[in-house]
């Protein structure tokens, strides 16, 4: 074959791939594209022409969205995301730091264990842990959602802090005890810095968990005050009702810190996640 063939099908596969990612991007971008038009619309509209532009783009419908109690729900999702990740990072960077340093007695036992929380359903244990939580006293507070995301997503999130760890040259931690570091000094002066790429993917990753996730709010949670955005927006539909732009613009705000986040940290997310990748 000669170099002329080779170089011809080197730019067929290299085109191919681009058409492939770029039908990917419109996959992606088309929806979110009707949901910013319709969310500027009329409900007459939108009911006439989803996919037409706005004849005059209404704002308004974003900060009627927001007054009718969006607020509310928005804030709560966020005290909750920002309790259950730091629970998160802190449980899983310790417990992967222990089990790739210590060397302690079972520590391959304990990995097994906990790696084999990913396998267990959250359907499947909604029934026990909703009696738990009735027993202890936590039905209808912001722990009765915190502890079940926590629990949920330490062992995927440990599995991915516990490759990276393994990647850090021992040598640094030796040369520190030299220097009469302790072990907990280790940790949050040279292990935390070093693994800042990776924590930053554990945190987008759980972070979308934890703001989109429906089910335990819904079955934990009646208070309203303490009612995350996806819940929120069931109630916020009956509140509405025939209100479907309104709808559209809650739901598109509501998509938003997800979005900045990731485009402030993509850097950071995708550098984890290969670096967790190839390592260990």
């Amino acid at each position: 074959m000669t170099t002329k063939h080779i170089n011809g099908k080197k730019v067929f596969l290299t085109v191919l791939i681009h058409l492939f990612l770029m039908s990917l991007v419109l996959i992606i971008l088309l929806p979110m594209c009707w949901l910013i038009m319709n969310s500027l619309k009329t409900n007459q509209e939108m009911f006439r022409d989803s996919i037409a532009l706005p004849a005059t783009p209404l704002f308004s419908n974003w900060v009627n969205a927001w007054n009718k109690g969006l607020y509310n729900y928005f804030l709560s999702s966020i005290i909750t995301s920002a309790m259950s990740l730091c629970g998160i990072l802190v449980f899983s960077s310790l417990l992967a730091y222990g089990l790739t340093r210590l060397n302690l007695p079972g520590s391959g036992l304990i990995f097994v264990i906990v790696l084999g929380g990913m396998a267990l359903s959250e359907q499947v244990a909604l029934v026990p842990l909703f009696k738990i939580i009735q027993a202890i006293g936590l039905y209808n507070t912001r722990w009765a959602v915190v502890l079940p995301y926590i629990s949920f997503r330490i062992p995927f999130t440990m599995f991915l802090l516990r490759s990276y760890f393994l990647g850090i040259p021992r040598e640094l931690e030796e040369a520190a005890i030299l220097d009469g570091a302790s072990r907990f000094q280790i940790f949050y002066k040279i292990i935390i810095p070093i693994s800042k790429p990776v924590l930053a993917s554990a945190a987008i990753v759980n972070l979308n968990f934890v703001w989109n996730e429906f089910l335990f709010a819904n079955i934990f949670l009646e208070n309203r005050k303490l009612m995350t955005i996806p819940l929120g927006l069931m109630t916020f539909q009956g509140d509405l009702k025939s209100d479907y732009v309104t709808m559209l613009a809650g739901i598109l705000i509501a998509s938003l810190p997800m979005i900045i986040m990731y485009l402030c940290m993509q850097k950071q997310f995708v550098r984890g996640l290969t670096s967790g990748a190839v390592k260990g």
